[in-house]
């Protein structure tokens, strides 16, 4: 099905294509990511190391060259979130001017596993009001932007940080995992809520990673078990889901309280919400009978565990993150975007309803291969574009991808595609009429349920 074309009463600048509404979210990201290591003593930021400060210009050229419109990109908050009702916007002000400018759909990722000093770490209990403060005043300053991943892959954050000890607070135990894990959800719910006082419109793409635990031996069933329900914890809470007796146990034997879990069931906002999910070559793993885990390599594939996710919680589904290294025969990486393609293909026709994808990100990334735990300095080969921002294989491959497919991909219904506002269109009197609706609604929607509660 083709995408609908804006009036042709829009001025539109020489040097650019018609703007044209998608049907399907086509995207990279520029990697964001800033945890401390070394028991808070360095600070691993991503867009420093991969040269994003620097080649930031080149960086939004590059998605011009592909044919992208659609970006995950978030500023740092470390350096952006001062102090309570303190903000340095100076590198976020230029960077979204220029996305604005381009007419770039950005995702906003405004948490990316860290936070800043003066706050410590997920253990914080004033983390999650904070952070919403934050996510509000990022709205009111940025009102144009409408997509949103406001704490990226919590799950994953909680792990790294509170129970693998990789980051951050560095802990190994379950009451810490449990602490960050409810202190990460209640920070995304309540931005969420901020940020629709704001945006009344704004649609949530959580980017969390889908995982699936494998037994190995008839004693490992059990552990495998508890780790498949462990795996859903994050987008339970998120989405206001009750989980199952054993996990409910684990929480409140950890830390988490009645009045927290009852929070979580009491403020879900899911139906604003895109299940955004993550899945790269280190999903699946393989768990032996005394509970330990190693790498199990590609056993179901994205379709299949993204159709155990979407059955559980009944939501849209966009592929928020893959990647893949480019090895010595230079078609590893390339390999692996088909293999994923085929995956997302296979879902909608199985009537999973994906409504985007991604590589990511736009350059290779450093550390990597080491979750970032260390300080070596390796270059990881998985970007469209190498370090010097020149183009990979994959890179030439994801932009023919895209322009064979965006014309054409098929779709369950034309009422199923995601109401995007592109930037050029946030003044136009069909978008303000919108948002105006949603505000009624949401007005109403917030008098008949219980005040979020802090």
């Amino acid at each position: 099905m083709t995408d609908v074309t804006r009036s042709p009463s829009r001025e539109v600048r020489a040097d650019r294509q018609p703007t044209r509404i998608p049907l399907f979210l086509f995207a990279t990201g520029i990697e964001n990511s800033y945890p401390t290591i070394q028991n808070g003593r360095v600070r691993r930021d991503q867009m420093e190391e991969c040269g994003h400060y620097f080649f930031r210009e080149r960086d939004f050229d590059l998605l011009d060259e592909l044919g992208i419109r659609f970006l995950r990109y978030g500023p740092p908050l470390y350096q952006t979130f001062l102090g309570q009702g303190r903000y340095a916007w100076e590198f976020t002000d230029l960077t979204f001017a220029r996305l604005k400018e381009r007419d770039i759909v950005p995702i906003v990722d405004l948490c990316h596993f860290g936070v800043p000093d003066w706050i410590g770490n997920f253990q914080n209990p004033d983390f999650p009001a904070l952070f919403a403060e934050y996510a509000g005043a990022f709205a009111r300053r940025f009102p144009w932007v409408q997509l949103y991943t406001p704490v990226n892959e919590m799950f994953i954050c909680a792990t790294f940080s509170a129970a693998t000890g990789y980051w951050n607070e560095q802990l190994k135990s379950d009451h810490g995992f449990v602490t960050a894990l409810k202190h990460l959800v209640k920070a995304n719910v309540l931005a969420m809520h901020a940020i629709l006082e704001e945006r009344p419109d704004a649609i949530f793409i959580q980017s969390e990673s889908t995982e699936y635990f494998h037994a190995e031996h008839p004693q490992a069933i059990k552990p495998a078990e508890i780790q498949n329900a462990r795996r859903f914890l994050s987008l339970d809470l998120n989405y206001g889901r009750p989980v199952n007796s054993e996990m409910h146990e684990f929480l409140l034997d950890n830390g988490m309280t009645r009045e927290e879990y009852h929070f979580f069931l009491d403020n879900t906002l899911r139906h604003h919400c895109i299940m955004g999910n993550d899945f790269y070559h280190t999903n699946e793993h393989r768990v032996d009978p005394g509970g330990q885990i190693r790498p199990a390599g590609e056993v179901f594939g994205y379709d299949e565990i993204t159709r155990q996710y979407h059955d559980r919680y009944g939501l849209p589904v966009m592929h928020t993150e893959t990647n893949f290294d480019q090895g010595p025969e230079g078609d590893e990486a390339v390999d692996w975007l088909w293999k994923q393609w085929a995956n997302v293909l296979r879902g909608r026709n199985n009537r999973v309803p994906i409504v985007g994808f991604t590589w990511y990100s736009l350059t290779d990334q450093i550390d990597w291969d080491v979750a970032l735990r260390e300080q070596r300095g390796r270059v990881n080969p998985r970007g469209l574009y190498d370090l010097a921002r020149n183009v990979r294989p994959v890179g030439e491959a994801y932009k023919k991808l895209l322009s064979q497919w965006r014309e054409v991909l098929p779709t369950q219904s034309v009422c199923l595609f995601v109401p995007v506002v592109l930037p050029s269109e946030y003044d136009e009197p069909m978008a303000v009429r919108r948002r105006e609706g949603w505000r009624r609604y949401l007005r109403h929607e917030m008098r008949a349920k219980p005040k979020v509660r802090n």
